[in-house]
């Protein structure tokens, strides 16, 4: 085929011969490396038989190295389940398979070369103590094979070439999810291209609130209710499909595409903590999309470490609650109906046994005026990016809640009742990471075929299809690991570890992508006119909530050594 006078047709096979055994046999020395790595580090960190926190902390690039290392093997894991699953179905075409050998050329050469786990850091083997003989692993036939050939500029050119001939707005591969998620994803796509994608720069730039029609068309469309059980007014509908949901809207923008993980994080603290009176009270009103919820945790000193938070509610002689403290970093705070707030209840804690949860109810404010409630007040943060719902400072001086609405009606829970959501809140916020991926991709691509330098298209220029390959290669990575966390969560089974990869991963993936577009459209990238400088700003939040990178990492670590 030809685009603007350049042949980008490969006459020499780029797919590898028997590429699925091939890519099969390349997961157990894999998987054997990573072995090695979590006993040499267990060494390093084990005192008395336990985990030393202390030691921990000490061999932190270690340890953190180790979580992206696994973090890569259970990635090309599930690429693996993904192709044989699509070869089974006879959907194996060859756009997949290519993104399936790119995949596993890069992630192994990165395996053994070195993983990016940012820009300034590149962990390699032997800064978890792994030696010459022990990377010896991964001189197997099907490695050294993949490594060698499997991401070519060939096989690259050859990917830009076939994601050209599809037609505009669709992602490149097929997802291997079910027909009915595939129609929840067409339905939300149509949606986004309509209702958002048009207008969210302009709301980026002017900084404003995602108009209350479109909170009123998702609700319609049953996005907050889309998990929570159909007995409280819901769908109930499966983790999969929140995940597809939030991927399609964040497509458009990644505020609309929050709004729904608002209500999913609240929901899940309530059906997972509250009493029966309370999820009669509140769930309903959350699926129909009548009470809007914001989550009030953080403090300005306090960051990551919520164990120390420092708000305080005290009971009184009413049996209701009084709440005394400053919060930061509040999504969404002005037009919501009620605030999950973690305070310290108990008193002479220090720690994160001392905290209890409450769904103090609020005002819905304004623009000028976001709190109106007695002993409520805060101010805007201005960001960089995510703006659509703004981000909030709420001070709480005697700030009543009633007795009624402490989560579970039990004291110093509070803690443990907010780890109970964030393997959805982080699969969430994988499905997040991969629609603003996603999103940059579809600028980043249009512009470099629309684009005209020295003749001929940026697309055709070899280091700009580069890009493109890679970043739709790793968008399918992330994609297929978030998929494998909701799965598990959807079969009721623990997936802190997998929703820790996919939020880990997805993170980086939508940066490098952001990015990676950005320098496609060269100056004009840094332009605030252009799109694309709204989706790096927004990319970049994205390693940082739901638990910042470098906590990620420490969690997943300690789970896999614990």
């Amino acid at each position: 085929m030809a685009h603007d006078g350049q042949d980008l047709t490969i006459t020499a096979p780029v797919i590898l011969p028997d590429l699925l055994a091939l890519t099969r046999s390349a997961i157990a020395p894999a998987d054997a490396v990573l072995a090695a790595a979590k006993a040499r580090l267990a060494d390093s960190v084990t005192e008395g038989g336990r985990i030393s926190a202390a030691r921990l902390e000490a061999e932190q690039t270690a340890a953190h190295g180790f979580a992206w290392l696994a973090t890569y093997v259970e990635s090309l894991r599930q690429m693996q389940a993904w192709a044989e699953k699509l070869q089974a179905d006879g959907r194996f075409g060859e756009i997949e398979q290519l993104i399936h050998q790119i995949a596993f050329g890069e992630y192994l050469w990165q395996i053994y070369g070195g993983i990016p786990m940012n820009q300034g850091e590149i962990l390699r083997l032997q800064d978890i103590g792994l030696t010459q003989d022990d990377m010896r692993a991964l001189m197997e036939p099907a490695v050294m094979t993949l490594t060698q050939s499997g991401n070519t500029q060939a096989a690259r050119m050859r990917l830009v070439a076939l994601m050209q001939d599809q037609k505009a707005n669709v992602m490149f591969g097929a997802s291997g999810l079910e027909e009915e998620l595939e129609m929840i994803r067409d339905q939300f796509r149509r949606y986004s291209l309509e209702k958002v994608e048009p207008y969210a720069h302009e709301w980026h730039l002017k900084d404003e609130l995602i108009p209350m029609e479109v909170i009123d068309e998702l609700a319609e469309m049953g996005v907050f209710g889309l998990t929570i059980p159909e007995e409280y007014g819901g769908f109930g509908l499966s983790k999969a499909s929140m995940c597809v949901v939030s991927e399609e809207l964040s497509r458009g923008y990644i505020g609309v595409g929050s709004l729904g993980t608002r209500t999913e994080i609240a929901a899940e603290l309530i059906i997972a903590g509250g009493t029966e009176d309370q999820k009669a009270r509140w769930l309903p009103g959350l699926a129909s999309g009548e009470i809007l919820p914001t989550a009030v945790f953080t403090e300005p000193n306090t960051g990551s470490d919520l164990g120390s938070l420092r708000t305080r509610a005290v009971k009184d002689d009413n049996g209701d609650w009084i709440i005394r403290g400053n919060k930061t970093w509040i999504t969404h705070a002005a037009r919501t109906h009620v605030m999950t707030v973690l305070a310290r209840t108990i008193p002479d804690t220090t720690d994160y046994r001392g905290l209890s949860m409450f769904l103090a109810e609020k005002t819905p404010g304004t623009d000028d005026t976001p709190f109106v409630d007695d002993g409520l007040s805060g101010g805007e943060i201005e960001v960089l990016g995510y703006r659509g719902m703004k981000e909030y400072t709420v001070n709480f001086d005697d700030f009543k809640v009633k007795g009624e609405n402490l989560l579970g009606m039990e004291e110093g829970k509070g803690f443990k009742q907010l780890m109970e959501t964030f393997e959805s809140a982080r699969i969430q916020t994988a499905a997040r990471a991969i629609g603003v991926a996603q999103s940059a991709l579809d600028l980043g691509m249009q512009y470099a075929e629309d684009r005209k330098q020295f003749g001929k298209a940026l697309i055709d220029f070899p280091r700009v299809a580069n890009k493109l390959a890679m970043m739709a290669v790793e968008i399918m990575v992330a994609r297929q690991l978030t998929y494998f966390s909701a799965f598990q969560k959807d079969n009721g089974r623990r997936c802190d570890l997998e929703a820790g990869m996919a939020k880990l991963l997805g993170a980086r993936v939508a940066w490098a992508a952001a990015d990676n577009a950005l320098q496609i459209h060269g100056g004009n990238g840094f332009a605030l006119e252009y799109k694309i400088s709204r989706v790096l700003c927004d990319a970049r939040i994205l390693n940082i909530f739901e638990g910042a990178a470098e906590i990620q990492a420490q969690v997943i670590a300690r789970r896999l050594l614990g």
